[in-house]
């Protein structure tokens, strides 16, 4: 074998240490971007049902009020319209796929939280409906899923900062193109303005 043969050969073996390496890399890089992307969209179905519950809660509240408040119709279809609005904006079990898709389907969430407090402004006026046992339970409910809500949103935001330092980080970001979509940035909850002011169910 000549000279130059041996020099083709080792460049050749160089060549192909080289793509096993990018290779191995690039397969790391994508089972762990996959599975902390697994982990977004699992918290994010969490995220889902907790203000699912609370959608679920707005009908027997509205009744509820309804029944003692009977002239508050202004009130009352504001909380269903916000409730209506949330349902148009679901995402179906996925993390929004887009800054503007959170930002949409949070609009909506703040939209019913809204309503919901105007409602419960309402209540004040009617001190014989908020002693009722069945309203004292809608309260500790709704109370828990407002709790609920605050604790799967930052649990959210945790996931995605996860995947979003792994997406941006090196090697990863050198490969993350060649994935196509599938791994797209995560947007994240943002705080309402006021947030650092701590929110109250107050009946």
């Amino acid at each position: 074998m000549g000279t130059g043969s041996k020099i083709a050969l080792g460049c050749g073996g160089v060549v192909l240490f080289i793509l096993a390496v990018v290779g191995l890399v690039a397969m790391g890089s994508y089972n762990r971007l996959n599975s902390l992307s697994q982990g977004v969209d699992a918290q994010w179905g969490q995220v889902e049902n907790v203000y699912q519950r609370r959608a679920d809660l707005v009908p027997n509240l509205v009744e509820t009020v309804k029944g003692a408040a009977a002239f508050e119709k202004d009130t009352f279809t504001a909380v269903t319209e916000a409730r209506a609005k949330v349902g148009q904006v679901s995402m179906g079990g996925k993390a929004p796929s887009s800054p503007e898709a959170m930002a949409n389907f949070q609009k909506a969430q703040e939209g019913l939280g809204s309503a919901l407090s105007r409602l419960l402004v309402v209540v004040e006026k009617y001190p014989d409906l908020k002693a009722t046992q069945n309203f004292r339970d809608l309260q500790a409910q709704l109370e828990g899923t407002e709790n609920r809500i605050t604790v799967e949103r930052m649990r959210f935001n945790q996931a995605a900062q996860a995947f979003n330092t792994k997406r941006n980080s090196f090697p990863t970001v050198m490969l993350v193109g060649f994935f196509g979509e599938r791994f797209h940035e995560r947007a994240y909850f943002k705080a309402q303005p006021g947030a650092d002011v701590a929110p109250k169910v107050a009946f």
